[in-house]
């Protein structure tokens, strides 16, 4: 393993160094690059940028497992399959707050590229505060388990909100401010991410407590979902029952954080369990058409 250099939050200064000048890079070609196109990219440069930054995460899974070891390698890895996996249903709540805008995908487009820059920032914040608690009191894993099962139970609950205008507009609007659509668009995607990341890093922080590990998964992760949205807005809707499966999995890691003092889940099972969980919702959401697609086909 590499342990030279100066240590910062568990790796050296070097490895952030390096992987805050690939993010930019990334972030210069995504929202430069592939972004001229006002309406955002094709879907076909949608894709394959989806898979290139899936690859490139697969790439510095290995770096650490050269680096670090394979069980810092696996907690990436499991990082950012469930922020991934978590992140999908972030973009159900975006694709309804730009219908309820009444956003062009020219504005969507500039919407996200305005969120993932502020979700960077936001999701830092919570990282450090998240793994500082969990130092700190040793409740907070009860407490960070608890919110996480909440959250779960929230996800099977009829999904009314899901239809329901933006209430930030809502508020602003009872209060006779005038905003275009597009800033309470942008305004809309910071305040929910910051709700999303309530629910997702304690998720995160249940299979992991490394700061560098949680940071970066989550980073790769959010590098990917303006790209995402554009590959899944025409599936979203049909991703019907995903939703169930992300409360599976919330569950799973709220249940793993309140049980780790008595007994741990090894790293490569939780992975398993989280990347089978999406892939059998996922694969039921298309091969079982949801009622109102039926009633629509009928």
């Amino acid at each position: 393993m590499l342990t030279d250099g100066r240590m910062i939050a568990g790796a050296p200064l070097t490895y952030w160094i390096g992987f805050h000048a690939v993010v930019l890079l990334l972030l210069v070609i995504d929202l430069v690059v592939l972004g001229r196109r006002p309406e955002g990219p094709r879907f076909r440069t949608a894709l394959l940028w989806t898979a290139f930054l899936g690859v490139l995460a697969l790439a510095f899974a290995a770096f650490i497992l050269f680096t670090q070891g394979h069980e810092h390698a696996l907690e990436f890895l499991s990082g950012y399959v469930l922020e991934g996996s978590l992140s999908i249903d972030n973009l159900f709540v975006f694709l309804v707050l730009f219908r309820n805008f009444g956003l062009t995908v020219d504005q969507q487009h500039r919407a996200l590229s305005y969120g993932v820059l502020g979700a960077i920032v936001l999701r830092a914040a919570f990282i450090v505060a998240g793994v500082a608690l969990l130092d700190r009191f040793e409740a907070m894993h009860y407490i960070f388990g608890a919110l996480l099962l909440y959250t779960a139970w929230r996800l099977i609950r009829p999904q009314k909100g899901r239809e329901a205008p933006p209430s930030l507009a809502q508020w602003i609007d009872r209060r006779g401010w005038r905003l275009s659509p597009m800033l309470l668009a942008v305004l809309t995607i910071e305040l929910t991410d910051v709700i999303f990341a309530i629910d997702s890093v304690p998720a995160v922080l249940a299979v992991t407590n490394d700061i560098f590990i949680v940071y970066t998964s989550n980073i790769f992760a959010i590098l990917g979902l303006r790209s995402l949205y554009f590959v899944l807005q025409g599936l979203l809707h049909q991703l019907h029952l995903l939703h169930y499966g992300l409360a599976v999995i919330l569950a799973f890691v709220g249940g793993k954080m309140i049980a780790a003092r008595w007994f741990e889940i090894p790293t490569l099972w939780s992975l398993i369990i989280i990347i089978s969980t999406v892939a059998i919702f996922a694969a039921a959401s298309l091969l079982l058409p949801s009622s109102s697609r039926q009633n629509a086909s009928a």
